[in-house]
């Protein structure tokens, strides 16, 4: 295996002449190139995490438009955050998506029950089904799509040994602006074919901190998968409880 580098990823072409030869070299070669997040746009290169995916922004002062609505991301924070208060054995896990899953304020309030795996889908449903065999109650925080990349270890090493994990499903559905490699079509259907995992779809916030919590509660430690959308969500719907059994498949 060769490796040539790091070289800088925005001299365009200084790539350009090292790539023209490396193709002609017979073997594998990895080429260790270099870039800055948000090259070129100061703002954003100062702060590269809410600029990975922004919103409306002034383009002469860089300062983002504040929504003034409520998401589902937001909603699962707030309700994580409280259940962590009222339950010590709540743990949060997820691959990388802490902004994108609304868990910055949970990981500063109970920092020592909040792991980051990195883009490891596959380590962050293997290291809750460790914590759920320990007596912890743990929580893996995913977008939809990404879920994908650990459906054998939900299989085998979750829902096989009927272990209490729960799975916050973010991004379902159609995701618009964030890509189609986001869109999370397919996890109501892969989840339905797995035996012991039942399935929360919270029409509200409130049915969402139905569904988060009901793992305190519950006399059963069946894997819940909790499957909500990426757009603002409500608050509260009149007549409806929290119980989290309303929409359960």
């Amino acid at each position: 295996m060769r490796y040539v580098g790091p070289v800088d990823g925005h001299n365009v072409q200084e790539l350009v002449w090292l790539m023209e030869r490396l193709v002609d070299l017979d073997g594998p070669t990895i080429l260790h190139v270099v870039t800055t997040k948000g090259k070129g746009l100061s703002y954003a290169e100062a702060d590269p995490i809410s600029w990975h995916g922004p919103s409306k922004f002034d383009p002469a002062t860089g300062e983002l438009v504040p929504s003034s609505a409520y998401s589902w991301s937001a909603a699962f924070g707030d309700a994580v955050t409280e259940l962590a208060r009222l339950d010590p054995r709540t743990f949060v896990i997820t691959p990388a998506m802490r902004e994108g899953s609304g868990l910055v304020e949970y990981s500063r309030i109970h920092p020592h029950r909040y792991l980051d795996v990195g883009i490891a889908e596959d380590v962050a449903v293997t290291t809750a089904a460790g914590m759920a065999l320990q007596g912890l109650k743990p929580i893996v925080a995913i977008y939809s799509t990404f879920l994908q990349r650990a459906y054998d270890q939900v299989l085998h090493d979750v829902a096989i040994e009927n272990l209490n994990v729960t799975f916050a499903i973010d991004r379902a559905g159609i995701v618009g602006a964030d890509g189609a490699t986001h869109n999370g079509v397919f996890d109501l259907s892969f989840l339905r074919s797995i035996p012991n995992v039942r399935i929360g779809l919270p029409r509200n916030a409130e049915e969402l901190r139905g569904c988060s919590g009901r793992r305190s509660h519950s006399p059963d430690p069946l894997p819940y998968a909790i499957h909500v959308a990426r757009p603002s969500v409500f608050r509260k719907a009149p007549g409806r409880n929290s119980s989290g059994e309303r929409g359960s498949g």
